[in-house]
């Protein structure tokens, strides 16, 4: 099994601190960013980074429904990770300041891929899928940072 991977980054016109703050808040403004590829959002406890426990269900493709179950971190300041009890997937989130009134924020998932002919098209195809619906979030925190 081969390790898969899937990274976007944006600048946020928002000062690093606001950006981290909505990202971390799973118990309001995080539902919030999330497109229509997300359902059955629930934050199980905490609500608040470090410590949340947060479920839903990710429709990656028509026929792919990944059940997420994440266990919250902040291992370091401006990063979330986000490391899902029902696969191998970890995804972290790091927000930094990119320049006066900026911020970078920058996601990336990795899980074990599938071996074989569907791990090759997998690892051809979920980086990809999985980068558009960030790319959205993305957009959405922007949108709701930028005010």
């Amino acid at each position: 099994m081969a390790q898969v991977e899937a990274t976007t980054e944006r600048i946020i016109a928002a000062d690093a601190e606001t950006v981290f703050d909505t990202l971390a808040d799973y118990s309001g403004a995080r539902a919030k960013l999330l497109p229509e590829h997300f359902s059955e959002y629930e934050v199980r406890e905490g609500g608040d980074g470090e410590g949340t426990l947060v479920h839903w269900k990710l429709q990656a493709t028509s026929k792919r429904v990944r059940d997420c179950l994440l266990e919250v971190t902040e291992p370091t300041d401006g990063q979330l990770v986000e490391k899902d009890r029902n696969s191998s997937m970890v995804t972290t989130w790091t927000v930094t300041p990119a320049g006066e009134g900026k911020s970078r924020a920058v996601v990336t998932s990795v899980w074990s891929g599938a071996g074989g002919v569907g791990g090759f098209f997998e690892r051809a195809f979920a980086p990809k899928g999985l980068a558009r619906i960030y790319d959205a979030i993305l957009a959405n925190l922007a949108a709701e940072t930028e005010k």
